[in-house]
């Protein structure tokens, strides 16, 4: 591997060990064995390295959940394995959610690296609707993208939230999935019926 990668990586398992605002650009050379002017050289600033990393991470965390998922796209049953993998994950993944909360909890600490973190949102976004629905990315539009595929998100960062705030008591995914069935049930209910 190059520096460039070299550097990737060791932003990663710095994000994962101490979050994004803990991080400076020395414990990114100590953990990738390169020096400090290589990631203005490679990256710009260590903001839009750590970001690159984020972004690094949440796609193999995606990545885990690309094949394999039970049911047909758009099923109960694929809402549901898909929760089942994220809950499985949540070890390796607290972390990653962790670090991303630091950033939206900190406003207006790192406003940089918060503005490149929010322009990835709707990669994110698609991946999960394609994960959801089988429906391939290439397919979506923005209104999908800002309706679907933000609900899903929120759904997504809704559950890490609960996890992350106590897990003992953070819904499982057949609970998440027997709310999802009764709140749509109960939407779609026509007017009047108890």
């Amino acid at each position: 591997m190059g520096h460039r990668e070299d550097l990737l990586e060791g932003a990663k398992k710095c994000l994962v060990e101490k979050g994004f605002v803990r991080t400076t650009a020395r414990d990114i050379v100590s953990a990738s064995g390169t020096n400090l002017a290589s990631i203005g050289y490679h990256y710009g600033s260590k903001d839009a390295l750590l970001t690159e990393a984020f972004i690094g991470l949440i796609e193999e965390w995606g990545a885990v959940f690309q094949d394999g998922l039970d049911g047909q796209g758009g099923s109960m049953e694929r809402f549901r394995a898909l929760w089942e993998g994220v809950l499985a994950q949540h070890e390796k993944s607290g972390p990653i959610w962790a670090a991303s909360l630091e950033v939206a909890l900190g406003r207006d600490e790192k406003p940089e690296l918060r503005a490149m973190l929010a322009a990835s949102q709707a990669e994110g976004r698609r991946g999960l609707i394609a994960m959801l629905t089988d429906t391939p990315e290439d397919r979506l539009d923005e209104r999908d993208v800002r309706t679907l595929g933000g609900f899903y998100q929120a759904l997504l960062h809704g559950l890490m939230i609960q996890w992350l705030f106590d897990p003992e008591s953070a819904s499982t995914a057949e609970e998440f999935t027997e709310g999802m069935r009764r709140a749509a049930e109960a939407m779609t209910r026509p007017a009047g019926t108890p």
